[in-house]
């Protein structure tokens, strides 16, 4: 498994888990996040410090939107650039 699978994978746990509320809920790496509004505003909120306490980086406000990244794919390229 390589590290941006890695960082898939965890993410994919964890926003199921902690903003989903959703623990068994599978989501795929080329699922759009914030287009479908599966993660809405307030979720991204919840991302970016979800983001902080897992991987220690900083996603800045600006950068919470659906330009930026709408799947996991895309964030965990953000996240593993930033590491």
């Amino acid at each position: 498994m390589t590290d941006l699978d890695q960082i898939t994978t965890t993410l994919s746990q964890q926003i199921a888990q902690r903003i989903l509320n959703q623990p068994m809920r599978q989501i795929s790496a080329a699922e759009p996040l914030l287009t479908t509004g599966l993660i809405d505003s307030f979720g991204l909120v919840d991302l970016a410090m979800l983001i902080e306490d897992e991987f220690g980086v900083r996603i800045a406000d600006s950068e919470l939107n659906s330009t930026t990244f709408d799947t996991l794919n895309q964030l965990a390229e953000i996240i593993q650039e930033r590491m």
